[in-house]
């Protein structure tokens, strides 16, 4: 299997959150990366595997990574609590087909340090995600969905708007 990649957003405001997702075999480069991410963490941004509940991962094996340096109490709550949930969420709702763990998945998460409506993060991180690992399962974004873009935007920026 050639690594899978993705991306995806859900939400709007402080609660809106960007989902980056590499999924491929253990053995292989995604198993790889997933190794050495967990083993070097840096300061705000130490990944750790998901869970849908204590001491049980879900599979396949993900690992989350905050994309943005965990700022606080609150920041770190959302982003173990929540976005994690969002993320488990989002791989039992796909019933992704791993019945030997051959594969890994690594999701790197944005969750705005102004969030606050943990509601809110658990459900834009599960689409997030839901809709990156569409992506990465689509084949990505090249082919031919650029074409038809002229001016990029995301959830914080949209061109035009007042």
């Amino acid at each position: 299997m050639a690594p899978q990649f993705g991306e995806g957003s859900a939400g709007s405001g402080a609660e809106a959150v960007l989902v980056s997702t590499v999924l491929g075999v253990r053995d292989g480069p995604v198993g790889s990366a997933w190794t050495t991410a967990l083993a070097t963490p840096t300061m705000g941004h130490s990944p750790f595997v998901v869970v849908a509940k204590p001491n049980l991962p879900v599979v396949p094996f993900t690992l989350f990574v905050p994309a943005i340096g965990v700022t606080d109490q609150r920041h770190a709550e959302l982003t173990l609590g929540a976005g994690q949930a969002g993320v488990a969420a989002a791989v039992l709702d796909l019933k992704m087909d791993d019945p030997d763990g051959e594969l890994c998945l690594i999701v790197s998460a944005w969750i705005d340090p102004q969030a606050d409506d943990e509601d809110a993060v658990f459900a834009n991180t599960r689409d997030a995600t839901i809709a990156a690992l569409k992506v990465g399962a689509a084949g990505g974004p090249w082919h031919g969905h650029l074409v038809e873009i002229e001016v990029p935007e995301n959830p914080y920026f949209r061109s035009g708007r007042s």
